[in-house]
């Protein structure tokens, strides 16, 4: 029966952080190329995944999740509510609210660790949004708004598909590296090759799945912001991200939430572009729509401790 839960556990984690954080770093690569072959951008990013997930297994001596899951062993015994948080995300990820799995999955595994996850993801946050407001201060005049004013032309396009695709690589990898581990959390922390290749099919499988969908309801945060969907504002915000994550990265191995350094930048470009592009607009409705955003976030936070706690609750009582 613990086996079972192990590998159910695998799977609807698998699903639920795909359906999640996956469109929150493919998303732009998603809406500025809807006139691609869905297979197509399939093929790319889990010819990435693969590579990625296999760098780390044979680098980290079977550990894909990049000694991200030290602190946190497999649980003695694999009870049955340890199917609770893929299923709690799974049922806020229908709401669009971007969630952070690592909150929510990783936490329930080990509480302790709680604290410096909460103290890097505040960071990513925090250097995500300077570093976002900081650049597109620079850029939008000169960049943005030419974007804007001008659509982008065929050779153009060309030129900034392979900077796109490039860019998203880099940030697909990153993400990637941060990510694992709130997937592979439920398997064993040294992998042998059958589980190396039946959990990367069935993580290839629902990738083809959320692509195909094109991205879901939080697709609908990306599309909110402004001038997302041009090939040439989706590749500066992608590189942006990835620069972060890969900063994050190499501080330390403690997991951190990609969702909140999502936010992080969306939120400091788009106060950015703002003040500079359009200041004479009433900003209200701005500041409301980051609110609400940050706001969903903390949500995910909360729910995730509250679900830690409650569920450690009933374990005991039972």
């Amino acid at each position: 029966m613990e086996i079972l839960i192990m590998y159910l556990g695998f799977f609807l984690a698998a699903y639920s952080v795909v359906g999640n954080d996956t469109i929150q770093t493919l998303g732009t690569f998603l809406s500025s190329n809807e006139r691609k072959k869905w297979w197509v951008l399939w093929i790319f990013a889990g010819g990435i995944l693969a590579l990625t997930l296999i760098y780390g297994y044979l680098e980290y001596d079977g550990d894909v999740s990049y000694g991200r899951l030290v602190k946190y062993p497999l649980p003695e015994p694999f009870a049955w509510y340890y199917l609770l948080p893929p299923i709690v995300l799974m049922l806020l990820t229908r709401t669009g609210i971007p969630v952070s799995t690592s909150f929510l999955i990783l936490t329930f595994f080990n509480e302790k660790n709680l604290t410096s996850m909460v103290s890097k993801s505040i960071s990513g946050y925090l250097v995500a949004f300077i570093a976002a407001i900081f650049l597109y201060l620079i850029i939008s005049k000169v960049v943005e708004k030419k974007f804007v004013e001008n659509p982008i032309t065929r050779k153009q396009r060309n030129i900034w598909t392979v900077l796109q695709w490039l860019s998203t690589g880099f940030l697909w990898s990153q993400w990637l590296i941060q990510d694992f581990a709130n997937i592979y959390v439920y398997l064993p922390r040294q992998l042998n090759v059958w589980e190396l290749l039946g959990s990367l099919v069935i993580i290839l499988v629902l990738l083809a799945y959320i692509i195909k969908s094109k991205g879901g309801a939080i697709q609908s945060i990306i599309r909110s912001k402004t001038n997302t969907v041009d090939i040439r504002s989706a590749t500066i915000i992608d590189f942006t991200y990835g620069v972060v994550l890969f900063y994050f990265k190499e501080m330390n191995n403690v997991p951190m939430s990609t969702t909140w350094v999502f936010i992080g930048i969306l939120a400091g470009r788009e106060i950015a572009l703002n003040f500079v592009l359009r200041k004479n607009d009433a900003r209200k409705d701005m500041f409301k729509s980051l609110g609400m955003d940050l706001l969903k976030v903390f949500i995910g936070l909360i729910v995730s401790i509250a679900l830690v706690y409650g569920v450690k609750f009933i374990a005991t009582s039972i």
